[in-house]
C-alpha cells in the first residue's frame, strides 16, 4: 500500500496495518511538507527518461529509510566548515523554519535522484539561482558565496560520505564495494551539475576528498550552535524526542572521531549505544515507510 495515499489508507481493516499507514503518511508529510504528496506523484508519475535508472545504486540509497540518520550526519559535518556554515546561518532560516528547509532539500534530493530528466534539470536550476544570491561575510571577515565550487564540492562530499556510511550500516541491503564506488559517481553527477569542482567519483576518491578539506575544517559558533539545536533542541513534541534521540545518537556514532569532539558531541552514549539505537530507530522508520524498494518505485523517502 501507498502510505502517503490516504484514500487507500482508509480502506485497510488491519488494525496494525493502519496504525502503520498512519504513522508512515505523518512521517511523510514532516518531511516533505504540506504539499508532499502532489511532489512525490509530480516526481513518480510523470513519463519521461530519468537520469538514473529504477535500482542503481543512488536509488537504492536514497530509497532507504538509513537516509534520515545520513541526512543528520550530513549537517553536522558540513557545519565544520565555516564559510559554509556562515552561509547557512545567514541565510538559511534553519531555526526559524526548520521543518520548511527540511521538505525543500527533500524535495530537491528526490527531484534529481528519481524525477524525470527534464524536472531534475529545473529543480537544477533554481538552486542555482538560489546559490546565487547567497554570498556575504563570515564572522572572521572572509567573503562566502554559496556557488563558490570549492564549498560545493565539500558540501557534496560530506553529504555522500554520510548517505553512504548510514547505508552501508544501517540500510536494508549494503553495496558491494563497486556499487558504492557507483554511488559515488551518480551522485557526483548532480553536484557537478550544481557547480561544484574536483567531485570524486570513487570511494576512495571520497575519502581523499574530505581529507584535503581538514585543514579548512573548525567548529565555529555558529556550528556549535547548530549542533545543540539539531540535538539537544530538535523542533519536535516532547513525546516523539526520545525516538529522536536514538536516530541523532546512530548520526552522531558515524562521524569520525574528529569531528564528534570538534562539535563536542562525542558522548558516551553515542559512542557505545549509538549503532544499536540508530539502527532500532532506522527499523522503525522502515516500518512505517514500507520496503526500499516500494520507495524507489515511488519517489524516495522523500
Amino acid at each position: 500500500m501507498d502510505v502517503g495515499d490516504t484514500g487507500r489508507m482508509e480502506l485497510v481493516t488491519n488494525p496494525s496495518e493502519r496504525l502503520r499507514a498512519r504513522v508512515g503518511d505523518a512521517l511523510f508529510l514532516k518531511v516533505a511538507g504540506p504539499d508532499g504528496h502532489a511532489a512525490r506523484d509530480r516526481i513518480h508519475l510523470t513519463p519521461g527518461p530519468r537520469w538514473f535508472a529504477a535500482g542503481s545504486p543512488v536509488r537504492r540509497v536514497h530509497a532507504d529509510a538509513a537516509t534520515f540518520v545520513g541526512g543528520l550526519r550530513a549537517l553536522l559535518l558540513q557545519s565544520l566548515h565555516p564559510l559554509a556554515m556562515a552561509g547557512v546561518a545567514g541565510h538559511s532560516g534553519f531555526r526559524g523554519d526548520p521543518w520548511g528547509r527540511l521538505a525543500r532539500t527533500s524535495t530537491f534530493l528526490a527531484t534529481t535522484t528519481f524525477a524525470t530528466a527534464d524536472h531534475a534539470q529545473e529543480m537544477i536550476d533554481q538552486v542555482r539561482a538560489v546559490h546565487e544570491r547567497v554570498r556575504g561575510k563570515a564572522p572572521d571577515g572572509r567573503p562566502y558565496r554559496a556557488s563558490d565550487p570549492h564549498l560545493l564540492a565539500w558540501v557534496h562530499a560530506a553529504e555522500a560520505d554520510s548517505f553512504l556510511a548510514a547505508h552501508q550500516r544501517y540500510g536494508e541491503r549494503r553495496l558491494t564495494a563497486a556499487e558504492a564506488d557507483e554511488y559515488v559517481a551518480q551522485s557526483g553527477r548532480v553536484a557537478r551539475a550544481l557547480g561544484a569542482e574536483d567531485v570524486p567519483e570513487t570511494v576512495a576518491g571520497l575519502d581523499a576528498t574530505l581529507a584535503s578539506y581538514r585543514p579548512e575544517l573548525e567548529a565555529s559558533p555558529e556550528a556549535l550552535d547548530t549542533a545543540r539545536f539539531l540535538l539537544r533542541e530538535p523542533p519536535l513534541p516532547r513525546a516523539v524526542r526520545p525516538a529522536y534521540r536514538l536516530l541523532a545518537a546512530g548520526a552522531v556514532s558515524l562521524l569520525p572521531a574528529w569531528a564528534a569532539d570538534e562539535l563536542r558531541i562525542g558522548t558516551w552514549f553515542a559512542r557505545t549505544c549509538g549503532g544499536p539505537a540508530g539502527a532500532l530507530a532506522v527499523r522503525s522508520i522502515r516500518w512505517g515507510l514500507g520496503p526500499a524498494e516500494s520507495r524507489d518505485r515511488h519517489g524516495g523517502t522523500a
